[in-house]
């Protein structure tokens, strides 16, 4: 008999309104002569209320993180940056939960990033959180996240399912991608020197071109190695590297690689910065993520929503879905891949405007549409 133990530590955390000004819509602030652009991180705190650590049983032992905020049904199950704009606009609940070695998830079996596995997970969080009795959910992923929203809705982990949307990932042009992604991952540093280095690299090298959202999501995609800066294979290279400005930074640019250089020299015991996952030894999980995507969506028997970064995304099965209707579709132009984080406002926008349109539920008293 297999023995069933404890497992997934997930966090839950409860969306807070958005903090003054909403999110910034670009990487480039606007600020007096001599001031800097600030690469902080910013804590969970500012854009949720509550963490709650709770066990879940699970044959597999396997572990994962959740963030959750408080408001009423239905529910939308996403990540953090968006929640707080989301719950601004209209009357939900918005469960963010990261995936198996993803932010604060600690597994014990990381290795196994299966379609499968992490659509089971899905399922798993929502049947802790709400036992048989689930209330209306719509579950929304981006990116690599968006397959698996995709998988655990095709699959029928969420049994009160009422809505689906996925944002910048196609399986056409993923699959192609993929060709390159070995190169790719081979040309990111391994090593940050400090939270704030890791921040800036995201914010300069175009990761994400908003300078808030990565000070907010950067965090969970890196860790404290045990090593010191000055181990072996840490590259001496990083300030450097995310040293990329435009011409009219330039003066920036030379103060941050002064600045660079002095903090090396101060800083050489403190611990370093890695990827918190090797996404290239997850290689062979990548062809289950996004092959045969396309007609899974397309078979999603709820409404969906594609959220796109440019239209020439679309492959084939999407193209003839989309005009005969099977899902409705919005590009959002001047975006890079990471659209809900480049644009909150805008994805939240859209996102309302569907579910109101879909009476999953209505808008907050005050927002006009």
């Amino acid at each position: 008999d297999l023995q069933m133990e404890r497992q997934l530590h997930l966090n839950l955390l409860a969306s807070r309104p958005p903090i003054a000004g909403g999110l910034q819509s670009s990487s480039k602030m606007k600020m007096g002569p001599g001031r800097k652009r600030d690469f902080s991180p910013l804590p969970w705190s500012h854009y949720f209320e509550t963490m709650e650590d709770v066990e879940v049983e699970n044959e597999n032992g396997k572990d994962i993180s959740l963030l959750n905020s408080t408001a009423v049904a239905p529910v939308v199950l996403f990540q953090k940056p968006l929640c707080s704009v989301i719950c601004s606009r209209i009357n939900c609940r918005v469960v963010a939960m990261d995936l198996r070695a993803h932010g604060d998830t600690e597994v014990k079996q990381p290795e196994d990033l299966s379609a499968n596995m992490m659509a089971k997970d899905v399922g798993k969080v929502v049947e802790l959180l709400y036992g048989d009795n689930p209330p209306p959910i719509m579950i929304i992923g981006h990116s690599m996240g968006g397959a698996i929203a995709v998988h655990t809705a095709a699959a029928n982990h969420i049994p009160s399912l009422l809505g689906l949307c996925v944002i910048d990932v196609v399986e056409g042009t993923a699959m192609d991608a993929l060709n390159s992604m070995q190169n790719f991952l081979r040309c990111r540093p391994k090593t940050f020197k400090s939270l704030e280095n890791a921040i800036e690299w995201s914010v300069k090298s175009g990761q994400i071109r908003n300078i808030e959202s990565a000070r907010v999501s950067m965090g969970g995609q890196v860790k404290k190695c045990e090593e010191s800066c000055s181990s072996p294979g840490v590259s001496d290279s990083i300030g450097e590297a995310v040293i990329e400005e435009e011409a009219d930074e330039e003066e920036e640019e030379s103060s941050n690689k002064k600045r660079m250089k002095e903090d090396d020299q101060e800083v050489k015991k403190e611990s370093v910065f890695t990827w918190r996952v090797e996404l290239s030894k997850t290689e062979k999980y990548w062809d289950g993520w996004f092959r045969g995507l396309s007609s899974l969506f397309l078979t999603c028997p709820v409404p969906k929503l594609l959220l796109l970064a440019g239209v020439d995304r679309l492959d084939k099965d999407l193209t003839i879905g989309q005009m005969q209707g099977k899902f409705q579709m919005q590009v959002l132009p001047q975006c890079g891949h990471a659209v809900h984080e480049d644009a909150p406002e805008k994805v939240a926008d859209a996102l309302a405007t569907f579910m109101v349109r879909h009476k999953f539920t209505e808008f907050k008293e005050g927002i006009l549409w």
